[in-house]
């Protein structure tokens, strides 16, 4: 699905955006800028690894770092792929599948002007992966780590080029590499060396410091940080890729996690973009001369059932009937005004990994009830469940209203929901702790949205049973061989064709077990002023600011 609804009235009042440089005495020049109100509530971390979900990758990560590899973001309507980033090329040694030699980029500078090469990446891979290095920092790990669980090492052969190892042969490495985003060594050392005490206080202030002050090879570069308020990034006129220089000269970012605020903001003329309006403003939005795009991700909003010992999700009747149970339609045309698509699984019909799914899902509730009733449940002996959601964050939507949309169906169903609202940074950490923490606070399912533009990512980090806290998301400590085994399948091969055919049988293994209860497809909706123009909506949780222009 691709909307993108434009009004020709000019956005009027409140909304100039024009800070001024002195260009000659009494000649002065506009500087763009474009302000977007986020749906974090704090300013993803800036040192490299951002957090934050896929909101911190696409606003502190891709922003001010490139990685090795790249996701292509130039087009609304075809599905977005890996292309070369600071790497050119990339091949698997066929003789041993767990080495991989990369050919990187030359001629590529950090912002503060350090040369990118091999020991760049040398030391980027070092930073989450050795301990014994001293720039290794136990905070970037968790939310580096659990994205490429078999990368083992990186070894330089020459200034531009570095071989790196898997722990086992692991065609998704390229892929999974988009997400380690390559920091200034050279910055680093320059903070290191300012600081005082042990090596090990030294290293802690430099990324700290870092954090402040950083440095990536990314097309906008840190002009100026405060946490929890703002982060404002102008523009590298020296990008490495000439086609890729902003036109827009500043770009702001501003925490808004609530959002009525946010759109009030917008609104207001205080922002020039919000990201996921509020769904009964859209009309109101639209009515003001705003443009609303939208197009569908590859990303799922979900219930991740917890599977331990004791958990009402163990019964296979009481995970369907709760996938029976939910009109998603009408969670789509009443409560969020048609800014979301359905979902019957991680993939929809027609994708390569759809599989032969023989459990429809949809909205059935007298076959829920049967089989919650062939399970011993009914309106007099209900079962309670407990489910973790957030107010806020990447690629949650809305997800307090829809949480009780759910609650509400799930009662006519014989269920009791419980919600447990986290902060959204606190319910993302326990992801990856799994629903044997302490955090999970006895939850019986957790509610953070995944995105599924690879293997990886949509199936593999949930559903294999190597992925179990603390390695990566498998929350729910599913432990199933026929999963494991086709996992393995898809993760060895690397021919593309017999990779989706494994990767097919797998979804729908997953989906005919009713592994989670599927509820939606962001459309990734964002509202923004009328001279915001040239804005590419891919069929990605990501977008590239750099061909974004301001047209007063």
């Amino acid at each position: 699905m691709h909307h993108k609804i434009k009004n020709a009235r000019a956005l009027l009042g409140g909304c100039c955006l024009l800070a001024m440089m002195t260009v000659q005495p009494g000649i002065a020049m506009a500087e763009t800028v474009l302000r977007i109100g986020m749906t974090a509530a704090d300013i993803p971390r800036t040192l490299g690894q951002p957090d934050q979900g896929f909101e911190g990758n696409r606003f502190t990560g891709l922003t001010m770092y490139d990685a090795l590899t790249m996701w292509d973001l130039s087009s609304e309507d075809d599905a977005s792929v890996v292309i070369p980033g600071l790497a050119t090329e990339w091949s698997v040694n066929e003789d041993d599948t767990t080495t991989w030699t990369f050919t990187l980029r030359e001629g590529v500078t950090f912002h503060d002007g350090s040369p990118f090469n091999a020991d760049a990446v040398v030391w980027n891979v070092e930073k989450v992966m050795d301990e014994e290095a001293l720039h290794y920092d136990a905070s970037q790990v968790g939310v580096t780590a659990s994205r490429m669980p078999t990368l083992t090492g990186a070894t330089k052969i020459d200034d531009y080029t570095v071989e790196l190892t898997t722990s086992q042969p692991d065609s998704f490495l390229p892929i999974n590499l988009t997400n380690l985003f390559m920091a200034s060594p050279a910055k680093w050392q320059e903070h290191f060396d300012a600081a005082s005490g042990d090596d090990a206080a030294k290293a802690s202030a430099a990324w700290d410091a870092f954090s402040r002050d950083a440095s990536g090879t990314g097309p906008w570069v840190m002009d100026g940080f405060v946490p929890r308020e703002r982060l404002e990034l102008i523009r590298n006129e020296d990008y490495w890729n000439a086609e890729r220089v902003p036109n827009v000269e500043r770009l702001v970012l501003l925490p808004m996690p609530e959002a009525n605020a946010r759109t009030a903001a917008l609104l207001s003329g205080q922002v020039d973009w919000i990201e996921a309006p509020a769904p009964d403003a859209v009309a109101q939005i639209e009515s003001r001369g705003f443009t609303i795009y939208s197009n569908e991700s590859p990303h799922v909003w979900p219930w991740q059932f917890s599977r331990i010992e004791g958990s009402p999700w163990n019964d296979l009747n009481v995970r369907k009937a709760a996938n029976l149970c939910i009109d998603r339609d009408g969670m789509r045309d009443g409560l969020l005004a048609g800014l979301m698509a359905p979902a019957t699984g991680s993939v929809e019909a027609g994708h390569p990994w759809r599989g032969d799914v023989t459990f429809e899902i949809g909205f059935d509730p007298d076959e829920g009830r049967r089989l919650m009733e062939e399970s011993g449940f009914s309106a007099d002996s209900r079962l309670a469940v407990k489910a973790l959601t957030s107010a806020s964050g990447s690629g949650q939507m809305q997800p307090l209203p829809m949480n009780e949309y759910i609650q509400q169906a799930l009662a006519d169903c014989y269920f009791d929901v419980q919600l447990e609202v986290l902060e959204w940074n606190t319910l993302f950490t326990n992801w990856r702790q799994g629903a044997r923490d302490p955090g999970s606070l006895g939850a019986h399912s957790t509610n953070v949205t995944y995105a599924t533009m690879d293997p990886f990512f949509a199936l593999v980090r949930f559903l294999q049973s190597e992925m179990a806290p603390p390695v990566s998301n498998n929350w729910g400590y599913i432990d199933n061989p026929q999963f494991d085994e086709l996992v393995a399948r898809a993760r060895e091969t690397f021919d593309p064709a017999e990779r989706d055919a494994a990767l097919a049988e797998l979804h729908a293994a997953s989906v005919n077990e009713a592994s989670f209860l599927y509820v939606a497809h962001d459309v990734s909706p964002r509202a923004m002023s009328a001279k915001v123009q040239n804005v590419i909506q891919p069929k990605s949780w990501f977008i590239d600011f750099s061909p974004i222009t301001i047209e007063e």
